[in-house]
């Protein structure tokens, strides 16, 4: 798993490219935002399938305007994009997170970092809480 902060005015796909470069993966998996046809390509170059539902009908973006063609959706692997929802619903449960209560990015992904090893220890490791 990588993490990167990015501006809150700029949308995530703006960090696809970063996040997929030094990684291989079989799926990538993404939501309706990530429809475009040139981030489809990279994934395919790469070597990987996208798993990314098409947007038809919506005119946000110059590649997805007027798409009237749904693509082909693997269902049984875009189920599992909710692990990834789960875990940043889990990080907002966390005041710094969901305040941005630290000042700069690098103490702001450090405490995402730090968050994570919890979510981590505590889901693989046998720890009795009481």
């Amino acid at each position: 798993m990588e993490l990167r902060v990015s501006p809150g005015q700029a949308h995530d796909m703006t960090q696809a490219t970063h996040l997929l470069a030094a990684h291989r993966p079989h799926h990538v998996i993404a939501d309706k935002a990530y429809d475009s046809d040139a981030l489809r390509q990279q994934v395919r170059a790469r070597g990987s399938i996208p798993v990314i539902p098409s947007s038809p009908g919506r005119v946000a973006s110059g590649d997805r305007a007027g798409r009237t063609v749904r693509r082909r959706l693997l269902r049984c692997q875009y189920r599992r994009r909710n692990l990834v929802e789960r875990f940043v619903n889990r990080l907002k449960h966390f005041r710094r997170v969901a305040t941005r209560y630290e000042k700069t990015a690098r103490n702001f992904l450090g405490f995402i970092h730090l968050a994570s090893t919890l979510f981590w220890l505590r889901s693989n490791l046998n720890v009795n809480t009481t």
